[in-house]
């Protein structure tokens, strides 16, 4: 991932890492990291409406 895709959120750039991560791995794995991306992604929007 080239730094200009960097939002300057930690908890949103490690997952962007880690979504990354999905081209190296088989298809059965990248349900993994989607699900794990998706559900990082779902808390960090959650706790943002808690603020």
């Amino acid at each position: 991932m080239s730094e200009e895709q960097w939002t300057g959120e930690p908890e949103v750039d490690e997952v962007l890492a880690r979504l990354g991560e999905a081209d190296g791995v088989g298809t059965g794995e990248r349900v993994e990291v989607y699900e794990d991306v998706h559900a990082r992604l779902a808390a960090t929007l959650a706790a943002l409406d808690r603020e």
